[in-house]
């Protein structure tokens, strides 16, 4: 990305009508990692996240467990939240709330501003809303009840039925912007990605937008409109205004300008609220666009979307106390094409995580380690003269961070894994072709095992910089065995794009026993 730009990038915020579950966070870990890679590359980096916590689901929750709508977004969010950003390790900058005042008196803000340029009116409203999606149905997502709920029109998504809802409402002149969106898809074609996701929603538009009603006056937990107390602000365009009011947007206009516009990474589901609805508000209030949507596919389980309502949800900590964190955000990010759907199962987990990265990533680390140890008393011997072979590991090595930063700048997280991994499957077949047991064993070949100790060493140091974005915590290990943090500094200040490059590693460097980074599991389910 340009030298000296901001790297903004944010999560849905969650609806926290419920604990999370290997969904959310999916979606958490690969923002964090993007993030990661960004900060570790020297961008000036911020990554948001936080929970949406108005309208009419939240209201009807709180009631049915006798508390009040704050007692009880409070107690969810703090007791499984919070909770899940340090099971996965999630390292963001802010969290917001769309209960904090930071958030709500902002939300005011830009409303008055959209009243007072005329693209807010009053109106009548009749539609079919799903309290589940928070969402007036469109008739693509409505379809007839079956068994109890025969003879009802029932929410494709949730398989519930929909209330008839008639209301007086204010509305927003989205169908005005269908034009101006239609050119933003075509002038900016990564605007939306990957492609089936911007070609779905260039179709939507291209059919025509109808005005959206943004105020609900039923019931009373939500921001009120500055204008008209009586009504609250529709949940949806509530929580997409998180994205600026987090950042200043009407309290500090520097930072907002420091940090706008952001990248949202969002599930295909919630993909026309963020690439229809959010930059047609913020055109009219006069504001940027973001600077790209990247819808990622469903989690499946069992061939189904994981769904509360259906009791498909799966814990993270399921996993995160079986495998680990890093285990868990190595294989969701690298096991699905990011932006295609995905199949989950214990089984898949299982195999990778013994195979790729016990037996692969791990295995690699301990045994160069444990040779270097044993072969010259823990110091990283000097490279004499390079053969062929180790030059063309110098080039994969070199090859993987070029192609893993630039799969990394087009969000496809499974292909810079892909990349990184090139090397230690190279590595791998590298020791067993060099055998360096047995150049130990031959005096004469002394220089020969030097170089290839040498060769797996560095070869670890840019696995280790590569990989913490992925997996902090092993690389972090594996960076302290290595001995670098005095001579190199800290992992993570290590810059990202330069990790390819050959020798950074000093000989001489003592090198310390390394336990293995991913210990074998006896139960996997």
């Amino acid at each position: 990305m340009p030298a000296g730009e901001s790297f903004y990038i944010t999560t849905p915020i969650y609806y926290p009508s419920d604990v999370p579950h290997i969904g959310h966070g999916y979606t958490t870990v690969a923002v964090d990692t993007l993030s990661r890679w960004h900060r570790q590359a020297g961008d000036d980096t911020w990554m948001l996240t936080g929970t949406d916590e108005h309208g009419q689901k939240m209201l009807r929750a709180a009631a049915a467990n006798g508390v009040t709508p704050q007692e009880w977004v409070d107690k969810l969010v703090g007791e499984a939240w919070f909770p899940l950003l340090e099971t996965l390790d999630v390292a963001n900058d802010d969290f917001i709330r769309t209960t904090q005042e930071r958030h709500e008196k902002n939300v005011q803000v830009f409303f008055q501003r959209l009243y007072d340029r005329g693209y807010i009116y009053a109106g009548e409203y009749e539609a079919l809303y799903c309290v589940g999606c928070e969402e007036f149905k469109p008739d693509s997502e409505i379809v007839d009840g079956t068994g109890p709920f025969e003879g009802l029109k029932v929410c494709a998504i949730h398989s519930k039925p929909l209330e008839l809802l008639q209301e007086k409402n204010y509305f927003f002149k989205l169908s005005e912007f269908q034009d101006r969106l239609l050119e933003l898809y075509k002038t900016q074609p990564d605007f939306v990605r990957p492609d089936s996701a911007r070609n779905e929603v260039i179709s939507f538009v291209s059919q025509g937008l109808k005005d959206l009603s943004i105020s609900r006056s039923t019931f009373d937990w939500g921001i009120p409109l500055p204008w008209d107390e009586s009504h609250v602000i529709y949940v949806w365009v509530d929580a997409l205004l998180n994205y600026a009011t987090a950042v200043g947007y009407g309290s500090d206009e520097d930072t907002f300008q420091q940090r706008w516009p952001a990248y949202h990474v969002v599930g295909k589901d919630i993909l026309r609220f963020h690439a229809v609805i959010w930059p047609a508000l913020l055109m009219a209030a006069g504001l940027d666009v973001p600077k790209g949507v990247f819808a990622h596919g469903w989690l499946l389980v069992g061939g189904e979307k994981m769904s509360k309502s259906k009791l498909t949800g799966i814990a993270p900590t399921e996993l995160t106390d079986v495998f680990g964190s890093d285990a868990y955000r190595y294989y969701f990010l690298s096991a699905i094409a990011f932006g295609q759907d995905g199949s989950f199962s214990w089984e898949d987990f299982a195999a990778r995580y013994q195979s790729e990265l016990a037996n692969g990533f791990g295995n690699l680390a301990s045994r160069t380690i444990a040779m270097i140890e044993k072969y010259f008393d823990g110091v990283v011997p000097e490279a004499s003269e390079y053969t062929e072979q180790d030059l063309e590991v110098q080039k994969i090595v070199a090859d993987a961070a070029t192609a893993a930063d630039a799969a990394v700048e087009h969000f496809r997280l499974d292909e810079a894994i892909d990349a990184i991994w090139t090397i230690v499957d190279r590595l791998n077949h590298y020791i067993t072709e060099n055998e360096p047991w047995a150049l130990a064993r031959d005096e004469n070949q002394r220089a020969r095992l030097s170089t290839v100790l040498y060769t797996c060493a560095e070869g670890l140091r840019a696995l280790a910089v590569l990989l913490s974005p992925v997996m902090p915590q092993s690389t972090a290990k594996l960076w302290s065995a290595l001995g670098v943090e005095e001579s190199l500094g800290a992992l993570a200040s290590q810059p990202i794009r330069d990790a390819g490059t050959w020798g950074a590693l000093s000989p001489g460097t003592h090198v310390s026993t390394l336990a293995p980074l991913f210990p074998r599991v006896e139960q996997t389910a």
